[in-house]
């Protein structure tokens, strides 16, 4: 058994093209050893900045290929067809002969067995696999037609101990590999991954990247110990910052206190995405003036702490004098200023969405019973902090420097924490804004931005969506239900597609009701399968009630797919399941006609009598519920007639001689059904 391992040293390489590199790197040399029957004991890929490298253990020196009939064009393909396969097959005319088999009469050719060394297998493979890589960004240097992320340097490539020898575009193979990778001065020779490994791990240097990232959150968890404070990890930062390194070293810097003083978002991001630093927590869950910092080597003379700081300080005295800036700036006389910014070709500027706005919210506060001046005076506000210095500088803060400005400015809490909360939610797992004036603006928003892509005709295709589109479908989605909200979003659809006409602005997607409807109720089914809710119940909660009914489609989908696997469920679904499939044979090819109409003066025994007892019963419990119906309770209730229905197919012939008693028994049965469909339609549900 050999080992085979692969280092490709370049100039650093971005932190968000490592990850896939290894992955599809891997991938490649795996497909390459399944398709030619090479076994192995363990496959791994790694990256830092500067290296990427592949190794396999317990690869076989050489394997024997059985012989096997390869079956090419039918032999009354073109000429063209023919030739091409003996050319992927490197034969000649003669070696290929007719065969009939059931689909037709084939050409063939038997390949005879072979045996194939590992070694010339990857000594010609490897360039083919290196040029299957494929990068989001790559690059050409000097005059090389090689597209690589960074320029390649060099190639280390071993197999059993000694190097391959190939050559890919100008670079030969070798068994060396730059140690120093600042002045690539020094090479050194290496035999194998272990030896590889172990010279750079004296150096502090961790290949692993899996490995670094958990050395570098232990070491983070060491530091805010040592000082007393607490720090959230963003897994994110954490993956990015260690394929920014390969020599983590973990330093404690500071700021100015002053700067607590601005708002908490600007310092984290400041920070986290734009200095790729930790920031840091009191007692109290407050941020303080304290950050860390993964540097790539040992901080001896603290250059590296110095300069970090005055980074961080620069930004952030930029940051200061436009918090003080903006935050002064009267919201309500900039609002005119958002005629001069595009909203989108086709639906104006942000003057034009936040009127529409004004006038969607008003509608929205009327189902929400809250304050309509204060939802349109949010809306008429929620903008304008596009046109501020700091949402220019950090674009990822529209909306929360809005809720700033406006607090600053002393609007109304409700208004302030409105705006701050609009864009959300924005993704599956985002914060969903739970007060009532929140959820008025958040919708507005969502909505009209749907409204109006969707009438231009601009939806999302299957592989783009390039305005967000499903981002804000599911936000509306999440709005309704992790509210326990309804709302007329039909209404609402026409009403909004009426200001965008006043303003107008015409729609040429005439089906744009029908198409947005269906895209709401496809986010609704993805955000019903996030929750593990059984795809048939998904699909009777979408078929038994329409897009006006989003909350109480999943609260209900919901608890039957709760209770599906216990005794209530199996109950409801072997009552509701024996009734229809006797409905479905007895109607099927058949004279009867049912009318909907029972008639308990002919009922023969009791044991009709107590069916159509309790479909009466639960009649009478669908008629008394309202909104704020207990779908527990309904589905107890349901499953309560189980007794009822069974003890009438043990002691009733439904199928009765008499046409008259047939006809009825079948209604009753008819009735039941009905009854449950009052809850959800039944027969998409399938049995456990």
């Amino acid at each position: 058994m050999s080992e085979f391992f692969i280092e490709l040293f370049s100039e650093e390489i971005p932190a968000n093209l490592q990850k896939n590199a290894r992955t599809i790197i891997l991938e490649n040399f795996k497909k390459l050893f399944e398709e030619k029957k090479i076994t192995f004991k363990k496959s791994s890929a790694f990256s830092t900045p500067n290296r990427l490298i592949v190794t396999f253990e317990g690869l076989v020196k050489e394997v024997t290929q059985k012989s096997e009939e390869i079956r090419g064009p039918n032999v009354n393909s073109p000429d063209k067809a023919v030739e091409g396969f003996l050319r992927s097959n490197q034969i000649k005319l003669k070696d290929i002969y007719k065969k009939k088999i059931e689909k037709g009469e084939f050409y063939f050719y038997k390949k005879a067995s072979s045996k194939i060394n590992t070694r010339n297998l990857l000594e010609i493979h490897i360039p083919q696999i290196l040029d299957k890589m494929s990068w989001k960004k790559s690059m050409r240097w000097n005059n090389y037609n090689l597209s690589w992320a960074r320029p390649l340097k060099s190639i280390l490539a071993v197999f059993d101990n000694k190097y391959l020898s190939f050559q890919f575009h100008h670079l030969k193979s070798s068994n060396s590999t730059f140690v120093d990778k600042a002045f690539e001065d020094k090479k050194k020779i290496f035999k194998n991954f272990n030896e590889y490994e172990k010279y750079f791990r004296k150096s502090e240097i961790i290949i692993d990247n899996n490995e670094r990232k958990n050395f570098i959150e232990k070491e983070l968890n060491k530091v805010i110990k040592k000082k007393n404070i607490s720090i959230e990890i963003n897994k994110k930062l954490l993956e990015e910052v260690a394929d920014l390194v390969d020599q983590p070293n973990i330093l404690a810097c500071t700021f100015d206190n002053k700067f607590l003083e601005i708002p908490k978002e600007i310092l984290i991001i400041t920070m986290q995405l734009h200095q790729k630093y930790f920031h840091t927590l009191d007692k109290k869950n407050n941020i303080t003036n304290e950050f860390l910092v993964v540097a790539n080597n040992k901080d001896l003379k603290g250059f590296i702490k110095i300069g970090n700081e005055n980074v961080v300080e620069a930004r952030l005295s930029d940051a200061e004098f436009f918090w003080k800036k903006n935050k002064s700036q009267n919201l309500v006389k900039k609002v005119s200023k958002l005629n001069n910014i595009n909203y989108f070709k086709g639906l104006g500027t942000y003057f034009d969405k936040i009127q529409r706005m004004r006038k969607l919210g008003g509608m929205i506060s009327d189902e929400l019973l809250i304050s309509k001046d204060k939802v349109e005076l949010s809306a008429s506000i929620c903008k304008v902090d596009l046109i501020s210095d700091l949402v220019g500088e950090f674009p990822e803060l529209q909306g929360i420097m809005g809720g700033y400005f406006a607090e600053a400015q002393g609007f109304d809490k409700d208004i302030s924490l409105a705006i701050r909360e609009h864009y959300l939610p924005n993704g599956m797992d985002s914060k969903t804004p739970k007060k009532l004036f929140s959820i008025a603006l958040a919708l507005t928003d969502k909505l009209d931005t749907l409204v109006g892509f969707f009438g231009i005709d601009q939806k999302p295709t299957s592989s783009k969506d390039p305005y967000a589109l499903r981002r804000s479908a599911l936000g509306l989605i999440r709005l309704s239900v992790e509210n326990d909200k309804e709302f007329k979003l039909k209404d609402l659809i026409n009403y909004s597609a009426m200001l965008y006409q006043n303003q107008g602005f015409g729609f040429k997607n005439k089906n744009f009701q029908e198409n947005l409807t269906e895209f709401l109720i496809e986010r609704l089914r993805f955000y019903m399968k996030e929750k593990s809710i059984r795809p048939d119940i998904i699909q009777a909660g979408i078929k038994s009630l329409g897009i006006d009914c989003v909350n109480t489609i999943y609260k209900k989908s919901f608890l039957l797919n709760k209770i599906i696997g216990q005794n209530t469920g199996m109950d409801i679904i072997s009552v509701y399941n024996r009734m229809s499939s006797i409905l479905v044979s007895e109607l099927k090819g058949n004279d009867v006609e049912l009318t909907n109409t029972t008639d308990p003066g002919i009922f023969k025994n009791e044991y009709e009598k107590n069916l159509y007892k309790k479909i009466k019963e639960l009649q009478k419990y669908f008629a008394n519920i309202n909104k704020d119906e207990n779908y527990e309770l309904t589905l107890s209730n349901l499953g309560s007639s189980k007794k009822a229905v069974f003890e009438f197919f043990d002691n009733v012939i439904v199928n009765d001689e008499d046409k008259n008693i047939k006809k009825n028994r079948l209604e009753l049965l008819q009735m039941l059904c009905k009854t449950f469909d009052n809850y959800l339609n039944f027969s998409n549900i399938e049995s456990n």
